[in-house]
């Protein structure tokens, strides 16, 4: 992949806001304790942490196309604060079937429910989105969150995140000019197998609970994910994290740039200021996407 030109300044600052620490930097090894009660291995140091759970037994279509897990089948949590007082929020990706034992579960486990929903439109089979919080020492919450992962189907044991659907061969369908995206949305991003996944803090980023700064790897950045098809048509998915005055400039681009919005909620409970995430879909040429979502990143500041 070649170096990001330097991009404008607006996302220059964006970049740099996404990189920011919220929280105070936490010692080496601060959350092996909690890692080891996820069945992840440390060392896991750093203000945050996270652990990702790709839902790969989980076939999900749209139109007929198959979707990787690592562009918007992962379960997710994260960990702020300290390992003795911890904030934990994440998202559960979940089958139908499994939502009401989940919510039973999270409950029991002393974790606060703070929404359940859609994120696609036209999934087959549907596929609905829990979120959570909770707030106490990090290996009980940890160890409480195994135990409503059990309840599911979801594969617990570490591996490689799920890649995109691969043709009969073996051999990976397409690959992302990821120099040529990187340059269209200014921002650089990484890959998770063959998806472009980038995290960027936009004007809904920043806020607090209970009077807690909420740090961007807790679900506070601006998600967008591009899976490959062919060399010429790519998904694209995610979410923008708002405040209330942005939302109708985000919806307007990305309209207008042919990307459907597919919800528009809340995924936390009492929030300071309120943040909205607006949720899209595309399905075109990679870097006709990118300057779609381009568009709506400049609305979205």
């Amino acid at each position: 992949m070649s170096s990001m030109p330097g991009g404008s300044p607006l996302l220059r600052v964006v970049a740099a806001l996404a990189a920011a620490p919220l929280v105070a930097q936490q010692p080496a090894g601060a959350w092996d304790s909690v890692a080891r009660a996820l069945g992840r291995s440390g060392p896991a140091g750093g203000e945050t942490y996270r652990a990702t759970f790709p839902r790969t037994d989980l076939q999900v279509s749209v139109s007929g196309v198959r979707i990787a897990p690592t562009l918007a089948l992962t379960s997710w949590a994260a960990f702020a604060g300290s390992p003795d007082s911890a904030d934990v929020m994440g998202d559960l990706v979940l089958a139908e079937g499994e939502v009401a034992d989940v919510v039973a579960a999270l409950l029991d486990g002393g974790l606060e429910v703070t929404a359940i929903h859609h994120h696609l439109l036209g999934e087959s089979p549907r596929v609905l989105y829990v979120h959570y919080h909770g707030h106490g020492r990090g290996v009980v919450l940890a160890t409480r969150l195994r135990m409503v992962l059990a309840r599911t189907a979801t594969p617990l044991e570490p591996g490689l995140p799920g890649a995109a659907p691969r043709t009969p061969n073996g051999a990976p369908r397409a690959t992302l000019d990821t120099a040529a995206i990187f340059e269209t949305l200014g921002v650089r991003g990484r890959l998770v197998s063959d998806v472009a996944q980038f995290g960027i803090a936009t004007s809904g980023s920043r806020v607090t609970l209970a009077g807690r700064p909420v740090p961007l790897a807790l679900g506070m950045a601006t998600a967008l994910n591009l899976q490959p098809l062919s060399a010429s048509r790519a998904l694209a998915t995610g979410d923008f994290v708002l405040s209330a005055e942005r939302v109708a400039p985000v919806i307007q681009a990305l309209t207008a740039a042919g990307i459907h919005v597919t919800a528009l909620h809340n995924h936390l409970v009492g929030e300071e200021p309120r943040a909205y995430f607006v949720h899209f879909w595309g399905d075109g040429e990679p870097v006709a996407l990118a300057r779609g979502l381009r568009a709506a990143l400049d609305a979205a500041r």
